[in-house]
């Protein structure tokens, strides 16, 4: 009689469908929306797509080659992990991330803890989420007709009306699987072919729609709400990615209780985040607290009585602090003490730093209209955070003040800019253009970029090339070599600082003399 015993991980599930078999059928089921994708985005997503797919496969491969393992990559599961990756790119990505997200989903998150049924998070997640951080300032740019363009979910945070039916159809920009309406198809599949577990996708959803509709701002609003449901990836995120066999819940009261958390953090995130496409960091949470659901919530055998069984062998009930690990109580505690101390912090420097922003503006504001005795600011409501324009990339106007002299006649205008276009952040500066339309100067509020590169423009050397200057809007030469009044130097090794700070002058220029001069 054979008595040795198959050990592998958990969850177990006793089924004659293959592992192979279910991944292709994921992998199917992800089909449509990545059509749609494409279709709608162009030949640069369907190479993002490729990339994902083929270097998730080609990660495995070589992984278990070097090390003489099975040819695990032969089920299917990295081909899925590229694709669910993909889908939550953006179609103007760089050609590298994907190829990079690919090989850290597969060597890092996969391979390294042991493989298939071992990776304690969803691999592709955590590659969004380490290509986020990594490179967060070429993942968050998003092109709609070739023209640079916020998400819907940033055009929802900053409180403008968006297109529900484009949302649903996947046609309103966004990442490349942003096509509601396939990955409800391939999920409903999944479902009713009992592949995937209703009680997290539904559970995630309701809790989602309910948290948001309690404290969104805007009640149980159909429209508000199909919105958010649509965008940022709720839906992707619902049927593919925590539905995932190896990080969720074995029971079916945990599956739920873990769709809850997950649907109740994106939901927080949305609303009080910073970051309007942030629920892949819910469904990575509710990943990590799987094995503190697993551990307390465990199914019951049939007529199994735990009391009788602790008093038939003379145990008595333990209290609830022994229970629980100590390692789960410390980190609680760490992270309840620092959560409070942060708080703390905050609220306590809030209005100094509110305090401190106001003079670095008003310093900027005089620095820039050095004539003017007191400065008046301009109405600028009509802006609601939009983006500026279409020919300068992602920049906002903040606020513009009129400089009046002691006479009270106008000295000039300032205009406060700011960019997301810059390397590694946001910049913000102030424009000073006279009356009569010369440029006196810029000066920076908020410049954060490379030491030795892109901080060189917060130098006079850079600066100074605006002042003076009496033009509608400026050029910027990478080679060097500005001759005319209207073109500028760009900081050698620091082109993408220089284009930007050119970009948000040109905003300024433009702001002041279409609006404030009224020419």
């Amino acid at each position: 009689m054979n008595t040795a015993w198959n050990l592998s991980s958990g969850p177990h599930i006793r089924d004659s469908w293959t592992t192979g078999f279910i991944m292709r059928v994921v992998f199917l089921s992800l089909v449509p929306a990545a059509a749609v994708g494409v279709a709608v985005n162009g030949l640069h997503a369907l190479l993002v797509i490729v990339l994902a797919v083929l270097s998730s496969v080609a990660s495995e491969l070589v992984f278990d080659k070097l090390l003489k393992k099975p040819d695990t990559w032969l089920d299917g599961s990295a081909a899925v992990t590229g694709l669910m990756l993909a889908l939550t790119l953006s179609p103007s990505t760089p050609l590298y991330a994907p190829v990079l997200g690919s090989v850290f989903a597969i060597i890092v998150v996969k391979c390294c803890f042991g493989g298939l049924g071992k990776n304690f998070v969803n691999p592709a997640l955590a590659a969004r989420c380490f290509l986020l951080i990594s490179f967060g300032r070429s993942m968050t740019v998003y092109q709609v007709d070739g023209v640079t363009a916020a998400t819907p979910m940033a055009e929802l945070a900053a409180g403008r009306a968006v297109d529900i039916t484009k949302m649903f159809l996947g046609t309103a920009g966004g990442v490349i699987g942003s096509c509601a309406l396939a990955l409800l198809i391939g999920g409903l599949f999944l479902w009713s072919m009992d592949f995937i577990h209703g009680q997290i996708c539904f559970s995630v959803l309701i809790s989602f729609t309910v948290f948001m509709g309690l404290f969104g701002g805007q009640g149980f609003d159909p429209r508000f709400l199909l919105a958010h449901l649509f965008g940022g990836g709720v839906i992707l995120g619902a049927f593919f990615m925590a539905t995932d066999y190896v990080t969720s819940p074995v029971s079916r009261l945990g599956q739920t209780i873990y769709g809850v958390l997950i649907g109740v953090l994106g939901a927080m995130f949305r609303i009080f985040g910073s970051s309007p496409d942030s629920f892949s960091y819910s469904v990575i949470i509710g990943n990590l607290c799987v094995p503190l659901i697993d551990t307390y919530i465990v199914s019951k055998p049939f007529a199994f009585r735990k009391a009788a069984i602790r008093a038939q062998n003379g145990e008595k009930r333990k209290p609830l602090l022994k229970r629980i690990p100590k390692p789960v109580i410390a980190l609680t505690l760490i992270a309840l003490l620092s959560g409070i101390a942060l708080s703390g912090v905050y609220a306590l420097t809030k209005d100094t730093i509110d305090e401190k922003r106001r003079e670095a503006s008003s310093a900027a504001y005089r620095a820039v209209v050095p004539n003017a005795e007191s400065f008046e600011y301009a109405d600028t409501s009509e802006l609601a955070g939009q983006v500026y324009g279409t020919d300068y990339g992602r920049v906002y106007i903040n606020e513009a003040v009129i400089g009046k002299d002691a006479s009270g006649n106008v000295a000039g205008y300032a205009v406060s800019v700011t960019t997301a276009e810059g390397n590694d952040g946001d910049i913000t500066l102030c424009i000073g253009v006279d009356a009569d339309g010369t440029v006196n100067g810029i000066a920076f509020t908020e410049l954060n970029e490379t030491p030795g590169m892109g901080m060189r423009c917060g130098e006079p050397a850079f600066m100074d090339q605006f002042a003076g200057k009496n033009v509608t809007a400026f050029k910027l030469l990478k080679g060097g070599g500005a001759v005319s009044d209207h073109e500028i130097d760009a900081i050698s090794g620091a082109t993408v600082t220089s284009s930007a700070v050119v970009n948000a002058v040109n905003a300024g220029l433009d702001y002041c003399s279409s609006v404030l001069r009224g020419e």
